[in-house]
């Protein structure tokens, strides 16, 4: 099937689906393959249930209507995403890093709609099947396109790039996340700085925070960058005032006050700043804008609950995150504290050592009502309470109750750490 058609057809149907338990009447239903499942055996299920037509590279009997066969199913949805990025004009801004992606999409995306039509990547569908299903939201009156991309080995970000092929590309940062199919932080660096190396070649523009030594070297002396600093002149200036625990703001001596906590964050709202500014957004919408976003998702979400100040942080972890998010609670001004640490995974070999350096990192901020979780957590060397699994801490807790006070909740989305709020 010729991709114009192909095309045309998605015109008039304009939505997709890749599951047969969600489908949408008059979708189109992609019927994706992998390891474990095969979509073009629910082919017929999903026209059954209303899609319109059916993407398949699987010959289906002769009496089910409405398929079309093509070589590869994935390649084919990749391929009509390209070819509607280029069919819109919106502009495609990309993004990237070993931590804050998702919030920092969110906080551009708050900022940028308050002056143009926006669409962003909805959750983390961030990777070679959700970055081609972003970019099939782009609708005729979209104006700025946020696409996040994510990955967990090298060359996965160059492949997304060249599906997206972004206009302006940010890295939010580079740390200790899918060292296993990175092989290693210089391996994450590389792989996390194929936005930049895409940009570069073909001569588009990048965003950049210039207190990080890796980002002003990657992109050196390249003309068309745009940056904040809290202290370069030739940069952007945007000042942290404080995070206790939300994160306090100054640029161009007005004050912003958001609902994030942490400082972690602080780069996170300076990216949504620049690019507000970059986009020529007023200040006063991007003061709105930040000051009205409220965490969710259990990403740095504070929950008042029985006389608990929560901090769930559940949704994912590696060791970057979790230690900026001890040391951010080392610097919270609250009585009575309490961790409740999870695994964290796609380590690797670094898992051992990755661990026993977060319960070593507790130890000496002095932190003394800590529980591990995990069977990571549970090899390390600690005084602190730990547990093999969920249900071991579980029993822990419903037995003997926490202190009430600020609790932090952290850990991999795999070890699914919110359910503790079931039984605090």
């Amino acid at each position: 099937m010729r991709l114009e058609k192909l095309h045309a057809l998605f015109l008039e149907h304009p939505i997709i689906c890749t599951d047969t338990r969600k489908i949408t009447k008059n979708c189109l239903f992609f019927a994706l393959k992998g390891p474990n499942f095969n979509g073009n055996k629910f082919a017929e299920d999903a026209l059954k249930k209303g899609a319109a037509y059916a993407i398949v590279d699987e010959q289906q009997d002769e009496d089910v209507e409405n398929c079309f066969l093509v070589d590869n199913v994935l390649e084919t949805l990749q391929k009509l995403s390209i070819f509607h990025r280029n069919h819109c004009s919106a502009k495609v801004i990309s993004l990237t890093g070993s931590n804050g992606k998702t919030t920092t999409k969110e906080l551009i995306n708050e900022v940028l709609s308050r002056k143009y039509s926006t669409i962003a990547t909805k959750g983390n569908l961030n990777n070679h099947i959700g970055v081609p299903l972003t970019l099939l939201s782009i609708k005729r009156d979209t104006e700025i396109a946020i696409v996040e991309m994510g990955a967990n080995h090298k060359r996965e970000i160059a492949l997304l790039s060249s599906i997206a092929q972004p206009d302006y590309g940010y890295i939010t940062n580079f740390g200790k996340a899918h060292l296993e199919g990175f092989g290693g932080v210089e391996g994450v660096i590389q792989g996390k700085s194929e936005l930049y190396d895409y940009l570069i070649f073909n001569d588009k523009h990048a965003f950049l925070n210039a207190d990080d030594d890796i980002q002003r070297d990657k992109l050196g002396h390249y003309i068309k960058k745009f940056g904040f600093s809290t202290e370069r002149p030739d940069y952007y200036n945007i000042k942290f005032i404080e995070a206790n625990p939300f994160v306090v703001i100054e640029v161009e001596d007005k004050k912003i006050e958001t609902q994030l906590i942490g400082k972690y964050n602080f780069p996170n709202c300076c990216a949504a700043i620049l690019m507000g500014k970059y986009f020529n957004v007023p200040l006063e919408e991007i003061k709105i804008a930040l000051e009205s976003y409220q965490p969710q998702n259990n990403r740095s979400q504070i929950i008042d609950k029985n006389g608990f100040k929560i901090i769930l942080d559940a949704y994912n972890a590696n060791p970057s995150s979790m230690t900026v998010a001890l040391e951010n609670l080392k610097l919270m001004d609250a009585k009575d504290k309490t961790l409740i640490l999870g695994d964290m995974f796609e380590l690797g070999v670094d898992a051992e050592k990755e661990h026993q350096a977060i319960a070593d990192l507790a130890k000496s901020i002095a932190f003394k009502n800590v529980y591990f979780v995990g069977e990571n957590f549970y090899k390390t060397s600690t005084s602190f309470k730990k547990f093999k699994t969920f249900d071991d801490l579980k029993k822990e807790l419903i037995q003997n109750s926490i202190k009430k006070g600020t609790l932090l909740i952290k850990g991999s989305r795999g070890m699914a750490l919110e359910r503790v709020l079931d039984f605090l």
